[in-house]
């Protein structure tokens, strides 16, 4: 399976769906931030009129002889406006009427009526107001009353309100309403405040079809001739109903990351011609209560509408994680709720309405159950990584964009690079177009593409690293030691390419081999595989004396192959014919076996690691010389081929069996059909390189 990066695809991939058909949109789109401007207007307009306070100014010699020496006085309030002493002169209600007052009325302002003052001044202090207001009454008769200054803190009482209770609640209802209309994907104007509970599935349909096609999918004809007949069913349900047949209701689409199950539906979308729903398992997800359930029942709603149609569910191990398995007692799982709302919906619309439901995961042993049963999901298609002749597809696919030269052979690229998957195929055809590039060349050539495969095998080639000339010396022999075993072991895969050359973030050598494709391995084949493994190690051993922490990765994955082989394989005598192999975690922490037969199984396992540690002793003993040759030849030249060891090792003793030469010559059967045997998970142990490096946590000691 592939990815094709190079779709022409000039339209945009999708819209949302729409409830009914869209309509061409006269005039400007109502927007809610129209509503903020207009609060924020409103608050500023009613600041500049409430807090004016009504009344004309006049100065203090006209209200001492028109106001105050007359008797009109009421009563005068003063307090502090900025750096002065603003006083307020209120009239009394019968004065108010005689003319002269008339001038002194004000409309202008919202805060004036009857009972408010009618003018005003400004003093300096309230200590020279009071002496003012002393010395202008000090020769009136002592029958009439006199007028003192009533001093107050003077603060607009309905300005104040608005500010300290109106404003804060307007703008909590604001940003709550901008928050909702985020969450609910609206950023596009009013109306969708409350459309959080809508399916965000991406729709394509006449309008914007995908440019992907089969055509674009290689690697996996088994897993496309499958979806290819899902298609037929839409297009010619007749030619199966007739017949009996009932359209299926759901495919699962499994396999490794990387594989293609999204181009694939991809593809499935490009080739339908019928409406076809696009989302992802975490578009359910949302942290309000009722939010998961309420879109997959929009979301079945708008498919019966659009029907016959085709929803995609990907990575739906995010809502279809088996239910009862670390929840929270007594709490409410969001997650399960959709869920169950999903089998639901599946059960619920008959066979014949024409709704195909497509889902991909890498995850299959964690789905529930229910959602696997047949009548939901009815077809479990198995998407492998490629093997030799779906790699050469891939290969073929990508390489035609890209200007290569006439030595670059699909083929070679295929057999150099087993258990890669189609992801990882595009990268090298990527990375081989970068690294020729950057070497200013007119084309790819195969030298550009081996690069390629060496950065994605073993990571970035560190020019610059420091290594010490005995940390050198350990890395060659490291290296020739597993070089010399993988040659003279029947069984194990012979070496292609080693190198010396530190890359990524600790590998400072790695091993490449060509193993052969296949699924089913015997217990002399993973024993040769373990020597090999393990001839590394014994290479310090012998030469140095002492041992290294280079060996690290070499030992986890032995020690992980033993372990199978005594307790999933059933490999071992004294363990007996038994599997504790648990992949859905049924056992949880709980062993299914004593803690007498957890001692046998350690000490089985040490057993069998010790014998190959002997056995590869003895092997790389008796080749002593070729190792001690092949190790200078590293030190000299860092990278060394297949030709190279035949050059220092002569022929290898046993009659070839690489993939690359039976595949790339044109001998043995690779057809599909003769690759296509029973997978029972043995294949886990096909692993095409060693890495060799030194652990960070223990290069300080």
């Amino acid at each position: 399976m592939n990815d094709n990066q190079n779709t022409n695809d000039n339209k945009k991939p999708g819209k949302r769906i729409p409830n009914i058909p869209k309509k061409p949109q006269k005039g400007s789109k109502f927007n809610v931030f129209w509503v903020y401007a207009a609060i924020i207007v409103a608050i500023f307009a009613g600041q500049f009129f409430l807090s004016s306070d009504g009344g004309k100014e006049v100065d203090y010699q006209t209200f001492e002889q028109k106001m105050l020496l007359t008797g009109d006085v009421s009563k005068v309030v003063a307090y502090k406006a900025d750096d002065l002493v603003k006083a307020e002169v209120y009239i009394k209600k019968d004065s108010l009427n005689k003319p002269q007052y008339k001038a002194y009325k004000n409309t202008s302002s919202l805060n004036v009526s009857s009972s408010g003052p009618t003018v005003y001044f400004n003093s300096g202090t309230m200590d020279g107001l009071d002496k003012q207001l002393a010395d202008s009454q000090k020769d009136l008769p002592a029958t009439q009353p006199k007028v003192l200054a009533e001093k107050t803190s003077r603060s607009n009482p309905l300005a104040s309100w608005f500010l300290s209770i109106i404003l804060p609640v307007l703008l909590l209802i604001g940003f709550w309403i901008f928050m909702m209309r985020r969450m609910g994907g609206g950023a596009g104007g009013g109306g969708q405040i409350f459309s959080i509970g809508k399916s965000k599935a991406t729709l394509f349909d006449k309008e914007s079809q995908v440019n992907i096609t089969f055509n674009d999918v290689a690697g996996l004809e088994e897993a496309k001739q499958e979806v290819m007949e899902i298609v037929d069913f839409l297009k010619n349900p007749k030619k199966y109903t007739n017949l009996g047949g009932k359209i299926p209701k759901g495919a699962l689409l499994v396999g490794s990351p990387g594989t293609g199950k999204t181009l694939l539906a991809k593809a499935v979308a490009g080739e339908a011609q019928v409406p076809f729903f696009s989302l992802s398992g975490s578009d359910f997800v949302e942290m309000f209560v009722g939010v998961g359930a309420s879109r997959v029942r929009d979301l079945f709603k708008q498919a019966k509408d659009k029907a016959p149609c085709i929803i995609f569910i990907d990575e739906v191990d995010a809502i279809g994680r088996a239910r009862g398995k670390n929840s929270v007692m007594g709490g409410n799982d969001e997650r399960e709720n959709t869920l169950n709302q999903l089998l639901v919906e599946m059960d619920g619309f008959g066979t014949d309405s024409g709704i195909i439901i497509l889902a991909a995961t890498n995850r299959p042993d964690v789905l529930d159950s229910a959602l696997l049963r047949p009548g939901r999901f009815d077809r479990q298609i198995s998407i492998d990584k490629p093997d030799l002749v779906g790699r050469e597809h891939i290969f073929n696919v990508h390489l035609k964009p890209i200007k290569t030269s006439a030595e670059v052979d699909a083929k070679k690229l295929s057999a150099q690079t087993p258990g890669f998957a189609g992801a990882e195929i595009a990268n090298v055809c990527n990375e081989a177009a970068l690294i020729a590039a950057r070497r200013n060349k007119e084309s790819v050539d195969m030298q550009d593409f081996q690069d390629a495969i060496d950065r994605v095998i073993g990571g970035l080639e560190k020019k610059n690293k420091i290594i010490s000339p005995e940390e050198k010396r350990i890395v060659a022999y490291h290296e020739a030691g597993h070089a010399i075993a993988g040659w003279f072991l029947e069984h194990a895969d012979p070496l292609v390419k080693v190198s010396i050359v530190p890359r990524g973030v600790a590998a400072l050598g790695y091993a490449q081999y060509l193993p052969k494709e296949q699924f089913l391995y015997t217990t002399e084949q993973l024993i040769d595989g373990m020597c090999m493994t393990m001839g590394g190690r014994v290479a310090e051993d012998i030469t140095f004396g002492k041992i290294s922490t280079g060996a690290q990765n070499d030992l986890e994955r032995i020690t992980k192959l033993s372990y199978a082989m005594v307790t999933i394989y059933g490999m071992n005598d004294n363990v007996g014919n038994v599997s504790f192999h648990d992949p859905q975690n049924e056992y949880n922490f709980n062993k299914p076996y004593s803690e007498k037969t957890s001692e046998l199984i350690d000490i089985e396992v040490r057993k069998l690691i010790g014998d190959v540690y002997i056995k590869t002793k003895q092997l790389l003993t008796d080749k002593r010389d070729g190792l001690e040759k092949l190790a200078q030849k590293l030190l000299e030249k860092e990278i060394l081929f297949q030709a190279d060891l035949e050059e220092i090792l002569g022929k290898r003793p046993f009659d070839t069996r690489t993939t690359y030469d039976e595949f790339v010559n044109g001998t043995g059967d690779q057809s599909p059909a003769a690759e296509g045997l029973v997978h029972d998970g043995v294949g886990d142990t096909d692993i095409n390189q060693e890495v060799t490096g030194l652990n960070p946590s223990s290069e300080k000691e």
